[in-house]
């Protein structure tokens, strides 16, 4: 979508996000009934979550914690004492007509995450960060002239997570979104899955010309379950509105939908009044109280975060900045590599297999880091055998994907297959004899000077021994029998 005509006004970008993540607990927030995806519709359900006449929250502690954990781990102060709200708004999925959230004294506040864009570290406030209950579904597809409405996923335990309007660009909110994933991944609360929404996130968009320190008028994106889709819906939306602005119109503030097929987002609702849910303290449960005992007790179980964890392996097993950002995507990714290397001291290596074979047939199969079939001791028993020499860096290769395909291990394997590397001077040199003399002119010209017929002749004797030729000695009997090159 390109903005007509030439505008002199420069606009600066503004974003706010808010971020819903499904908190790993096995019941829900205010009952016992079951938080587990994909259940048949309103299976798991009960007189609380449903919101019948005189039944009664009960705060699950688990929450509680996985909130607080959030908190620690973003920089966030603490509330010693904060308190649920209602907030009423009408919608079939909402079985009470309001949902139990947290409103004016939230349970942290005041935090931060530093991001990286091209470059630059860039410190993004956090203004907030509450419990709340999710909403029902309702379920349209298939369905002629009526809407059905699923109740499981009311009552889910959901954590919200709201910025200050830091962010400028598409970019800097995708590097935000994926910084908070990891960090809540890693702490163990949220398995950050944005198709099946546990992860969901709306950005709030405004313009306002460079410069200015007011803010524009902001639109809010939902229905966005990728990085893809952040980077793209963003860069429409500031698009949609700079063309807006430059034809003289008016932003309206409202929520806006991303069509996924379309490319565009387009109004779901009008928005006018930016706090019309009348909230008011939750009557049927009592304030919370943390003490700061309990708080320094959660923050002893603070696991080893993201960025401290790559900055420990550049500085503790000298890996490139790259490997080691790669390397800790994943809290178990990153645990298969340090078994690896206390096995097979040698990081780099180490390394180099995991983020290319390994990551490799992940991918192929759908896995993930911890559901490898591969263990970290078997890599490292193959590249033991590799460094003594009874396997070639080209029979490893067979000898992983046969590993992580079976099971088995590489000593087996190796035996099995008869792959053991030939070192033997005198079966390699009969090999070397045999090719030199079934490429005659090939030689001639390598001893007028084409070096590059070198390679030739080491894939030569290595195709002739199925690879199994030791590669340094072929190097070194070619050597001698061609004389060098000229």
């Amino acid at each position: 979508m390109k903005a007509h005509g030439i505008t002199e006004i420069q606009y600066e970008v503004v974003i706010g996000m808010e971020v819903h993540a499904q908190l790993l607990t096995g019941s829900k927030i205010f009952c016992g009934c079951s938080t587990k995806f994909g259940s048949l519709p309103n299976t798991q359900t009960c007189p609380i979550c449903l919101g019948m006449p005189g039944v009664l929250p009960v705060l699950n502690k688990r929450v509680v914690e996985m909130a607080v954990l959030a908190g620690l781990a973003t920089e966030c102060r603490i509330a010693p004492f904060s308190r649920f709200a209602r907030k009423n708004y009408f919608y079939p999925d909402l079985p009470k007509g309001y949902q139990i959230s947290q409103y004016e004294l939230p349970l942290c506040e005041r935090g931060h995450l530093e991001i990286a864009v091209n470059g630059k570290i860039k410190r993004i406030e956090i203004r907030r960060i509450h419990m709340e209950e999710d909403a029902g579904k309702n379920l349209h597809e298939g369905i002629m002239g009526a809407s059905h409405v699923d109740l499981n996923r009311a009552g889910v335990p959901l954590m919200e997570i709201v910025t200050e309007p830091d962010l400028r660009s598409a970019e800097e909110a995708v590097a935000y979104l994926k910084k908070l994933r990891d960090i809540l991944v890693y702490l163990g609360i949220c398995d950050g899955n944005m198709e099946e929404g546990s992860f969901r996130c709306e950005p709030n968009i405004s313009l306002r010309p460079v410069g200015s320190k007011e803010f524009g008028t902001r639109t809010e994106i939902k229905n966005i379950n990728s990085f893809k889709y952040v980077q793209e819906a963003v860069e429409y939306e500031v698009k949609r509105q700079t063309q807006v602005l430059s034809e003289g119109g008016r932003i309206i503030q409202e929520t806006r939908l991303w069509d996924v097929e379309k490319e565009i987002t387009f109004p779901m609702r009008s928005k006018e009044e930016a706090h019309d849910y009348r909230y008011f303290p939750e009557p049927d449960l009592v304030p919370l109280k943390i003490t700061v005992e309990q708080i320094e007790e959660l923050r002893a179980k603070l696991p080893e975060l993201p960025d401290a964890k790559r900055l420990r392996f550049v500085q503790d097993y000298g890996l490139p900045e790259y490997d080691a950002s790669v390397l800790i995507t994943s809290r178990a990714l990153a645990d298969y590599f340090e078994s690896c290397v206390k096995e097979y001291p040698k990081p780099k290596a180490v390394s180099n297999w995991v983020m290319g074979d390994l990551l490799r047939e992940l991918k192929n199969g759908g896995k993930e880091p911890e559901e490898s079939p591969l263990k970290p001791q078997q890599l490292a028993t193959m590249l033991k055998l590799l460094d003594s020499g009874v396997i070639s860096g080209k029979i490893a290769k067979d000898v992983f994907v046969e590993m992580y395909r079976t099971g088995k291990s590489p000593d087996a394997i190796v035996k099995e297959k008869g792959l053991v590397q030939v070192s033997d001077e005198s079966e390699i040199e009969k090999m070397v004899d045999q090719v030199l003399a079934a490429n005659p002119n090939e030689v001639k010209k390598f001893r007028e000077g084409k070096d590059a017929l070198f390679g030739f002749f080491v894939g030569q004797v290595m195709k002739q021994s199925r690879g199994k030729a030791n590669p340094g000695k072929v190097n070194e009997l070619l050597k001698k029998k061609l004389g060098g090159s000229h």
